[in-house]
């Protein structure tokens, strides 16, 4: 079955989300993931995000770059570095793994609802 790959441009980890919370309320116009600014404010999920993603039939896994690395690392050991940029919607269907969403397309969206919306379009 296909499932969606979101992969936030940040690290996983209590001190890198306490890093990232505290740029997203010092300076959120240079945050560098607009992924995680439109699935989350500040401390939390938006709720139109929850509804959309406990609602959908689409399986989806978030990950950190770091994670994603790490496993993309773990199934190919002569990777050694992740030839996207973050943030990122990957689409795996039958073992073939595609871009759903690149960095480009994601910082062009300013709304959590246009997100949703064109993520519906494209399944």
């Amino acid at each position: 079955m296909a499932r969606l790959i979101f992969i936030y441009n940040a690290d996983a980890g209590l001190v890198n989300t306490a890093l990232d919370i505290a740029h997203k309320l010092l300076s959120p116009d240079t945050y560098s993931c607009n992924l995680c600014m439109l699935t989350h404010d500040t401390f939390a999920e938006r709720s139109a995000w929850k509804a959309f993603r406990e609602s959908t039939s689409m399986p989806m896994v978030f990950l950190h770059k770091d994670e994603y690395e790490q496993s993309a690392n773990d199934q190919d050991c002569s990777k050694t570095q992740s030839t996207y940029t973050y943030p990122i919607i990957l689409k795996e269907d039958q073992g073939q793994t595609h871009i759903f969403l690149d960095t480009a397309e994601l910082n062009q969206i300013n709304d959590v609802n246009v997100l949703i919306h064109t993520i519906q379009e494209r399944l």
